[in-house]
């Protein structure tokens, strides 16, 4: 095994430091050791540490978070229906990681993000009446696939939903390569309208990508995001952690550095 700090293992290195909760844990350590030796302030950021690692794991904070980055608004099943009777449409599903093989199946599988993705643009696309297409190659860190997700994904659409892709984009590293390789594909078909899936905390970064993309080429991107909550702030559980919280608030926290980033 090759331990190489290429470009993807920097990558890998800096976000495992930058998202949680490897800064609360830093900062636990850092307040125990100044409690330990008697300097001000070490019990308070040990207490705000560990609370910080607590919260970092709940659906609440994670609800909140995506409130704060701009929540996009849900596509209602009245909404994909009206879409019916417009013939000049494609439901377009973003790549979010596959597995290179999945033992119980004996071959590739779509990533749990990935697989939320593709059952809701199933679900769009035969609501709507609108083709179905994917866009994901082989991304920046996933130096282990042997094939495009979109290659995985199209068997598993086909098999598994009866439901073959229509396009399938599979040279496309990041987001913004999502854009620039798929809609000119679209609009050369005929396509005008755009229905967009990826998740709500992906979303905006995506139609920064997509909208800067679709204009020159007149099409009009419509907002699907999968993966919001009507309602994660009422219950005791929802404060608890758990391992959606925990893996809610780091996707929240890895796209806002995405957007800064301007990735």
């Amino acid at each position: 095994m090759s331990l190489a700090l290429d470009y993807s293992g920097f990558k890998t290195l800096l976000l495992a430091a930058a998202l949680p909760p490897a800064p609360l844990l830093l900062l636990a350590a850092w307040g125990g050791w100044r409690l330990r030796r008697g300097r001000r302030f070490g019990g308070a950021m040990l207490v705000l540490a560990l609370a910080g690692v607590w919260l970092s794991g709940t659906e609440a904070v994670g609800e909140l978070l995506s409130r704060a980055a701009g929540q996009p608004a849900l596509l209602r099943p009245a909404q994909v229906d009206a879409l019916r009777g417009h013939q000049d449409g494609a439901v377009l599903v973003l790549g979010g990681g596959v597995r290179r093989l999945a033992p119980e199946y004996g071959a590739g599988a779509p990533t749990r993000i990935t697989a939320e993705r593709l059952a809701y643009g199933v679900w769009l696309a035969r609501h709507s009446g609108w083709p179905l297409g994917f866009t994901g190659g082989i991304g920046w860190t996933a130096g282990e696939l042997k094939q495009p997700e979109a290659l995985t994904v199209a068997r598993v659409a086909a098999q598994d939903y009866g439901l073959p892709l229509r396009w399938a984009e599979a040279s496309s590293r990041d987001t913004r390569e999502n854009a620039a390789r798929t809609l000119p594909l679209l609009a050369a078909a005929g396509v005008k309208q755009v229905m967009l899936v990826t998740h709500e905390a992906h979303m905006r970064r995506a139609l920064r990508a997509f909208e800067a993309e679709a204009a020159p080429l007149g099409l009009r991107v419509l907002p699907a995001p999968v993966g919001l909550r009507e309602d994660a702030l009422g219950s005791f559980d929802d404060w608890c952690p758990s391992v959606d919280g925990f893996a809610r608030v780091r996707y929240i926290v890895y796209e806002t550095l995405a957007w800064w980033a301007g990735r």
